[in-house]
């Protein structure tokens, strides 16, 4: 059913019809705005998907989108609907003889309104999940999953892997996806329209993927630096005759009888340690040395490449994501059939694969499998609720979380043949067992281990160029998303200061993520990265997500969500999913929570074992980003008027509607 507008919704507020009292049929004046009738603002079906009245008295009729008249409940604004916390009240109507304006906080709030009638949207669907396919699958996946897997039990790891992917993972997923698509906010503002109490969420989260970006586009400066290195006759990490090389240098690919000891070093690991990084220069946190001027150039590029990515909004962004998220596919099935045909692959996977039942006994192995499938698919960093806010409104998402997430997962998997196989060949070469070449870990798997594979094989230099290529598209379409997180939670909290700005305001992130990287850029940057890979990001992550999931499970209701969920798509999410997000994943969080708040890992690189100062600072770290929100809601109390009852009643309470598309005009819903 649609709605048309008619002339009666032009007529001047002053007119008789203006100030009479409602009939049946007809339009009305109340409280100075212009109404349509009644019926219109109760509930209205299409195709099935109810549009339902606001709660209380927050929300009273449609806006029209033609633009010409309307209303909207009172709501928090400074002028424009957005940035502050302070109720105002609508102001008379203003009257000419030829338009009628209607708004809630002046005429700025009308403009805020068109602005998200005319909100940006996806060009394709297409580009969509090719976006949130790309934030899901990143550098993690090759070298965190296939580590992890082996690690945990092999095959049996597949198991917990599975269940916590199930009744974790997934339905926080499906969760962010559906919140962002609903109400079309960034990580700030959507907090006015769920639970206002919980805003400080959306603060710590740009706090969060600043700290993100000031070292993972480092570990991508890391792949920069080896793709230009590759392109040599000879990769510059097959020999001990460099400059940079040890006498413990051991070639033992070199047809000479080679012995391996334990002192002997590949001479990847040199090219890795003191070439690249560097580390030998640096006497660790203490004394990080001074700035590497190449990594220092191989990073600005890649900020470079990353603003011009971004710049124009999700209409640029995803165009770009058709080569860096398909890209990497391409690459590893060409990686995956050049290491199953290497001697001595089949150790590797089997190796990989084979199950340690003993260990599903142990309760890190659960812990494991639920950090993994958390940090894999990536809620909690505003990434999807920001991608998602640039859907259609019943664009279904359902959908879109289960085909996105299932990708995500058998990425890992066979990421980890694409690994393993390779090393089942280096034990072959080294006349070791696999568990002694694949002691190496997180980036080293990559810069070490794989570098030393690939630069063995025949066509190397094809070889290393394509796979350093991958890891850096593997890493730009996640720092697309990490940095739009934060874009489209400021833009939308302040879009009378940045909307009509974007350009410049991606140009400042830009400039603070780069400044905030030069540490990670020093002799000792290695250590640096490693820090704030262990404790900014892992249990802040974990502490935002869960009082996300009890936010919007138990303070705006489950079966408001789900009524939202049903207004979107048709039909209401099923017990399944309402017992997930009331119960198991809140417990799923605070499992792997306490688990890593009980024993923080302790951490070594290299032959650098951290001081236990660091931990200190580890955890000052990623307390800086969570501290936002408990010193949002002392100050959300403070600001609200009333008893303390009145407050706290006030603060949980949705405070601005969201406005339901639906035919010609929009619906106010809570």
């Amino acid at each position: 059913m649609e709605k048309k507008a008619t002339g009666n919704e032009t007529e001047p507020l002053t007119s008789k019809k203006g100030v009479s009292d409602c009939n049946e049929g007809e339009d009305c004046k109340e409280n100075g705005l212009l109404v349509r009738n009644p019926k219109s603002a109760l509930r209205l079906v299409e195709d099935g998907n109810k549009v339902h009245p606001s709660q209380g008295e927050k929300g009273e009729a449609a806006q029209i989108s033609n633009g010409y008249s309307g209303v909207q409940s009172s709501v928090p604004c400074n002028g424009t609907g957005e940035g502050e916390d302070a109720q105002c009240t609508a102001p008379a109507a203003t009257t000419t003889t030829t338009t009628t304006t209607s708004t809630t906080c002046g005429a700025e709030g009308q403009q805020q309104l068109m602005e998200l009638e005319d909100r940006e949207t996806w060009s394709k669907k297409i580009d969509f999940l090719l976006s949130v396919i790309g934030y899901a699958v990143d550098l993690g996946n090759v070298w965190r999953f296939p580590y992890i897997c082996y690690q945990n039990g092999g095959g049996a790891f597949l198991i917990p892997y599975t269940i916590m992917a199930i009744f974790g993972g997934i339905p926080l997923f499906y969760m962010e996806l559906a919140l962002g698509q609903y109400h079309r906010n960034g990580c700030i503002s959507i907090w006015r329209k769920i639970c206002p109490i919980f805003k400080g969420i959306g603060f710590a989260i740009c706090i969060i993927d600043l700290y993100v970006a000031s070292y993972y586009n480092t570990i991508m400066a890391w792949a920069f630096y080896y793709l230009v290195s590759s392109f040599t006759a000879e990769l510059p990490w097959t020999s001990c005759t460099n400059a940079w090389n040890t006498g413990n240098c051991t070639n033992y690919f070199s047809k000479d009888n080679v012995s391996w000891s334990p002192h002997s070093i590949s001479p990847a690991e040199e090219f890795y340690t003191r070439q690249v990084l560097q580390v030998h220069r640096s006497n660790g946190l203490d004394d990080l040395g001074g700035i590497s001027w190449q990594l220092t150039l191989c990073l600005l590029l890649i900020f470079t490449i990353v603003y011009f990515s971004i710049w124009k909004g999700v209409k640029t962004s995803g165009k770009v994501v058709w080569v860096t998220a398909t890209f990497p596919y391409i690459i590893l099935f060409i990686l995956l059939v050049r290491g199953a045909t290497l001697p001595g692959a089949w150790r590797g996977v089997l190796y990989y694969l084979k199950p340690d039942w003993q260990k599903l006994l142990a309760t890190e192995v659960w812990v494991d499998a639920a950090a993994q499938i958390f940090f894999s698919l990536g809620p909690g960093f505003g990434v999807l609720l920001a991608y998602a806010s640039y859907n259609k409104f019943h664009n279904n998402c359902y959908q879109d979380a289960l085909v996105t997430s299932t990708v995500n997962c058998v990425t890992s998997f066979v990421s980890g043949f694409v690994i393993f196989t390779v090393l089942g060949y280096m034990a072959e070469m080294r006349n070791e067992d696999v568990s002694e070449v694949a002691k190496d870990t997180g980036p080293s798997l990559l810069f070490i281990t794989y570098a030393e594979a690939i630069a063995n094989m025949p066509a190397s230099t094809f070889f290393a160029i394509i796979f350093f290529l991958m890891l850096l598209t593997l890493g730009l379409d996640s720092t697309f998303a990490g940095l739009e997180g934060v874009i489209t939670g400021v833009l939308d909290e302040f879009p009378h200061v940045w909307s009509k700005r974007r350009e410049l305001f991606v140009l400042g992130l830009i400039i603070v993520c780069f400044l905030g990287s030069l540490a990670t850029l020093t002799f000792g940057g290695a250590y640096v990265v490693k820090l704030f890979e262990e404790y900014a990001t892992g249990p802040a992550v974990l502490t935002v997500v869960f009082l996300e999931a009890v936010a919007v499970a138990w303070f705006y209701g489950i079966t408001q969500f789900c009524n939202d969920v049903k207004e979107m798509l048709g039909f209401t999410p099923g017990w399944y999913w309402r017992v997930c997000w009331v119960a198991v994943s809140p417990i799923f969080l605070l499992f792997v929570t306490c688990s890593f708040l009980s024993n923080p890992p302790e951490l070594r690189l290299f032959e650098y074992n951290y001081p236990y100062w660091t931990t200190v600072v580890g955890y000052c770290i990623g307390t800086s980003s969570v501290i936002c929100i408990p010193i949002y809601m002392v100050y959300r109390l403070i600001i609200t008027p009333g008893t303390l009852k009145e407050r706290i009643l006030k603060s949980i309470t949705p405070e601005t509607a969201t406005e339901i598309p639906f035919g010609d005009i929009r619906m106010n819903a809570v």
